[in-house]
């Protein structure tokens, strides 16, 4: 079977099953261009609960899953790869979280979009890397606890300088990997580029970049740019990506290890039997979980829309 005639049985497939196929924007390309939907982690969320098909396929992490679950609750939602987790998500759990709330009582716990059902459910308000300076401005108390990506977290403080921040000891294990001379190299190669960053990179990275946004928003800043060529900070899919969209631009990987384990797990065969429902896995949360998880959300919704 050829990856072309692979692609026409999931087309085939999903349809005949009522499936919505949902591709993190860190998927291969193959995965893309038998997707629904491509994008950030929420963003999906936002449009597999608008969208009409029964089952929910997430080409991602399990987190992107289970928040795919709280939004759709009455769907069937299925993890393509049962391994593909965040390592980012893991590394804070609710226990740790409640202790710091009992520690600082006047703080407002932010919580990062990438974490766990089981975290969200004691955060007070949820953010994504786009949304996350508005809706932190937006918060009334001027004290917040981030979690969990401190790098995220120290990004976001310096757009909002008058609020008191306490920014635990996490992060992205992939964009940690980027430094200050790896910019270095790539200016010195490609002296023309635009740096485009994702603010999960170090406070000693993103200080040299010429834009700091979201996956989704590198990719529309590359596009809409008159700039021909771009130094692209964030996992290394997003190069190939661009080099369809914009073929007459040129783009370079600020570091060839930016490369997300997790979401290469997911291959187009993956997918497939997914849709044949022979692989996957589907993710279930109790009522409970998802009604208290569902209240940072909403909070971040509420917030966004004012």
């Amino acid at each position: 079977m050829t990856t072309r005639d692979m692609q026409d049985e999931i087309l085939r497939l999903k349809k005949e099953n009522d499936i919505c196929i949902l591709a993190h924007a860190y998927q291969s390309h193959d995965i893309w261009e038998v997707a629904d939907y491509v994008g950030d982690s929420f963003g999906l969320s936002e449009q597999a609960a608008t969208a009409p098909q029964k089952t929910v396929l997430m080409c991602g992490v399990r987190f992107m899953a289970e928040t795919v679950k709280i939004l759709s609750p009455n769907k069937t939602v299925l993890l393509s790869h049962p391994e593909a987790g965040c390592p980012m998500a893991d590394q804070i759990d609710k226990e740790l979280i409640l202790q710091m709330k009992d520690r600082y009582p006047d703080y407002t716990v932010v919580a990062y979009i990438n974490t766990t059902a089981d975290l969200k459910t004691v955060c007070d308000v949820c953010v994504t890397s786009s949304s996350a300076v508005k809706i932190v401005r937006k918060i009334e108390n001027p004290n917040i606890l981030f979690v969990p990506d401190c790098n995220l977290g120290d990004w976001v403080a310096k757009q909002v300088p008058d609020k008191n921040f306490k920014l635990v000891q996490g992060g992205c294990p992939t964009h940690v990997r980027m430094r200050a001379q790896d910019v270095e190299k790539a200016r010195k190669s490609h002296p023309d580029a635009l740096l485009l960053l994702h603010p999960e990179c170090h406070p000693t990275v993103t200080a040299f970049a010429d834009y700091v946004g979201s996956t989704t928003g590198i990719m529309s800043y590359a596009e809409k740019s008159e700039a021909k060529e771009f130094i692209i900070g964030t996992e290394n899919s997003i190069v190939q990506h661009l080099q369809f969209k914009c073929p007459d631009k040129k783009f370079y990987p600020l570091s060839r290890d930016c490369v997300c384990n997790n979401m290469k797990l997911t291959t187009l065969a993956d997918v497939y039997r997914c849709v044949k429902g022979t692989g996957g896995e589907e993710i279930h949360l109790n009522h409970d979980e998802i009604i208290k998880a569902r209240k940072c959300i909403d909070e971040m919704l509420r917030l966004g829309n004012e």
